[in-house]
């Protein structure tokens, strides 16, 4: 073998298995020529790393081609240590693949480097046709399908290869020896490619023109269990839409009897199918009872029509996003909303009324998260029609551009919405100000959105506090691209500025035109006294003189409420549906801890601000739970 092949993976996660370099080997390997000119070697390594010591072992390694994955969240490290090897290895060859740098060559490869190019799309034909080139020693990549690369200053695309249909075609990674043993603990798990939306922030559809296309079922089994039986601790699913089709329905339950045959994997993520709630209903509640997750995510964007239309996403029901999250609340399972902020059609107004409208449908958890402009998406090719400006995320390793106007959002509402998203996590996620405000607006005091936007302005002139610094600062910052960010105001919130932030609160309600009304003061107390712990700690007396809800702590954990009846008819609607009988006026809260971990100091604020980004979506898990009096106390 004389022509070594070095994969290059900088991945977004420790432990994650590299899926797409192991098809290119799996794929290129069925070569006859390949298998006696290549040697193949997988370099992976978080993208947080050391990028001194990435460049200096892949320099050491002295490979003949470096094939190089390439995404938004390693793009910055990649091109720094792209730089340091073409400097030290001018003659190797280089290959870059990738949703960042697919169709971009020009953006990312100067004219001066003809030994590096670029794969435009499905990589395994185009990475065996540019293999084949290397070892022939003719290096004439204008046979090479897929292809873009510089030669005398000119840049040069060749057509790209049909797309593979029979995906059979690709030899199992898992099954035919390419991933080595012990070096992964998170596997992903493909079982079609393709997605049939063309949603204007994604570059999926687009991508894959609209069909999907499957791997064999006994393929997919055969991957299933080789997974299993090495012991991968997690598993996200990398199709599109996970239950598009009856089969992963079963194919899901073929996981969990897999799990229970060898007791991995202990977690599964998927992106679900967008219009099928009963299929996504079926297959969460599988994975809930075999132990394999405890939240499902509800991909929404946006709750604005018009939003919807100009993003081509209005083809996907929002009815069935409404009738999963119902169901999902029914049967007890953990649900968490996603939105983007801002879309093109979005206005703060209707953004702020959309997230009013899913607090009053009950949505669990409401996650909002910017909009990156990605490449190779409708919005980032219709960018100046659409008024699209961005900003670059401070990071030596990401390359992320966040949205930050459009023609419907300036930069200053950008940047209150932004405040807003905070403020709805910090009161309806995490349960700061969740039964006041559900007073308020059932009441017609005030709506959800005018509580959190008027929360907004209170805030903002509240710099002194902590947890209203750390969010100017984000706002500033784009700290919100960081996914951590929901953990560290959780911890924040829930933890470490507790008694200020109850401060902050009372400063806030006591503000407002309709704290006159003894309802809300009732509302108000029993949130001071029902705010989750996100951490296994003992309940702590709020610094409060309690005028209406009348309490007593009873242990660390539990304590008895006396509630007028009004609060006590709202308490028993929200949380406690399994009761029959008249609203108890006497309740017993129960702060549960089993699944909760006390707060370690040593693990240092990143680790345990992870630890509440898990949390707070998987709501059941660490919500108190609320009993008639005299009911028993338990552990």
């Amino acid at each position: 073998m004389s022509t070594k092949v070095t994969f290059v993976e900088l991945t977004a996660y420790e432990g994650v298995l590299p899926l797409a370099t192991g098809y290119l080997q799996a794929y290129a390997s069925q070569d006859e020529d390949i298998v006696a000119e290549c040697s193949f070697e997988i370099f992976s390594q978080q993208a947080t790393g050391d990028r001194v010591a990435v460049a200096d072992e892949l320099s050491a390694k002295d490979s003949d081609v470096y094939a190089v994955s390439c995404y938004l969240w390693n793009m910055g490290i990649t091109r720094w240590v792209l730089d340091r090897l073409h400097e030290r290895k001018p003659n190797a060859q280089f290959i870059l693949g990738g949703p960042q740098v697919m169709n971009h060559m020009q953006d990312y490869v100067a004219a001066d480097r003809e030994n590096m190019v670029v794969c435009n799309g499905e990589g395994e034909r185009t990475f065996l046709a540019y293999l084949k080139q290397i070892i022939s020693g003719e290096r004439d990549f204008h046979a090479v399908p897929g292809l873009s690369f510089w030669r005398d200053g000119e840049l040069v695309t060749t057509p790209k290869s049909e797309r593979i249909k029979d995906l059979n075609e690709i030899p199992s990674p898992f099954t035919t020896g390419v991933f080595a043993d012990g070096l992964y603990s998170s596997a992903i798990l493909e079982t079609n490619r393709g997605c049939p939306y063309n949603c204007g922030f994604c570059a999926w559809g687009a991508a894959t023109n609209d069909k999907v296309y499957k791997f064999d079922d006994d393929r997919v089994r055969e991957d299933i269990t080789w997974i299993s039986e090495h012991q991968f601790a997690s598993v996200f699913i990398a199709d599109a839409n996970w239950g598009i089709a009856p089969r992963d329905v079963e194919l899901t339950k073929f996981i969990v009897e897999q799990k229970d045959k060898h007791g991995f994997p202990y977690r599964v993520d998927m992106a679900a199918a967008k219009n099928r709630p009963d299929r996504i209903t079926t297959i969460t509640d599988t994975l809930v009872r075999g132990g394999l997750v405890t939240s499902q995510t509800i991909s929404l964007q946006s709750m604005d029509p018009h939003t919807l239309d100009m993003v081509q996403r209005s083809n996907i029901r929002l009815s069935a996003y409404t009738t999963l999250q119902s169901t999902l609340r029914e049967r007890g399972i953990n649900s968490n909303i996603e939105l983007i902020w801002p879309l093109p059609g979005e206005t703060l107004d209707s953004y702020q009324r959309g997230i009013g409208e899913l607090c009053r449908l009950r949505g669990d958890v409401i996650v909002t998260y910017p909009q990156l402009l990605l490449y190779n998406t409708p919005i980032h090719k219709q960018r100046d029609v659409l008024g699209v400006q961005t900003a670059r995320v401070p990071s030596e390793i990401a390359e992320a551009d966040i949205v930050t106007s459009t023609n419907w959002v300036t930069n200053s509402e950008y940047e209150d919405g932004v405040w807003f998203a905070y403020v709805v996590h910090a009161l309806y996620n995490v349960r700061s100000l969740y039964y006041l405000a559900n007073y308020l607006d059932r009441t017609g005091l005030a709506t959800f959105a005018e509580v959190y936007a008027n929360a907004v302005g209170y805030f903002k002139n509240r710099p002194d506090a902590a947890v209203t610094q750390y969010f100017a600062d984000s706002v500033k910052n784009l700290g919100n691209y960081d996914f951590r960010d929901s953990g560290m105001v959780a911890h924040m919130v829930l933890h470490a500025c507790r008694a200020e932030f109850d401060e902050l609160l009372t400063g806030f309600v006591r503000t407002q035109g309709w704290w006159a009304d003894e309802g809300a003061q009732a509302a108000f107390e029993l949130d001071l006294l029902a705010r989750p712990y996100i951490y296994a700690e003992p309940m702590r007396a709020p610094d409060y003189e309690f005028t209406h809800v009348r309490y007593e702590i009873i242990d660390d954990h539990h304590a008895s409420l006396t509630l007028p009846p009004a609060i006590g008819e709202l308490l028993a609607d929200l949380d406690m549906n399994d009761h029959e009988g008249p609203v108890p006026a006497e309740v017993l809260l129960d702060q549960n801890v089993l699944r909760k971990i006390p707060y370690v100091d040593e693990l240092g604020l990143s680790q345990n601000a992870l630890y509440c980004q898990g949390m707070f979506v998987c709501l059941r898990d660490y919500l108190p739970v609320f009993r008639p009096h005299g009911a028993s106390v338990g552990v």
